[in-house]
């Protein structure tokens, strides 16, 4: 019912910037926080970011806090991650999701829906 689509990954220098977008389609869309989670290689997923429908709640984790901001705009169905000072330990894949279950928006349990990701590559 809802589908997600990341974008706008890629390979940038340490220190530099990068804008993710996610794109949602579906019925569902106003009604969900919407969060950010990642996974670099040989490590688990993790959270980075989340968002209320509303952006009356914004939520993240303390390694990109200062670094990374979240937002959406819900008439373009679209969730965005701005990332600046970007350091090589922000290398990952990094997924979208859309939250199904109530309680911890920062729980990645919670979110039903998930996007297929998008890479981005810091390089020193």
């Amino acid at each position: 019912q809802v589908q997600l689509v990341e974008s706008g990954g890629g390979l940038v220098q340490a220190g530099g910037s990068l804008r993710l977008s996610c794109a949602a389609s579906g019925r569902t869309f106003s009604m969900n926080t919407m969060g950010w989670f990642r996974q670099a290689p040989g490590k688990e997923r993790e959270f980075v970011a989340t968002i209320t429908w509303s952006s009356s709640t914004l939520v993240y984790a303390d390694s990109v806090k200062g670094r990374f901001t979240i937002s959406r705009h819900n008439a373009k169905n679209t969730v965005y991650l701005q990332m600046t000072s970007l350091k090589p330990e922000d290398t990952a894949v990094y997924y979208c999701a859309a939250q199904t279950r109530p309680s911890g928006i920062t729980d990645q349990g919670k979110y039903g829906y998930w996007g297929q990701g998008t890479q981005v590559t810091v390089s020193s």
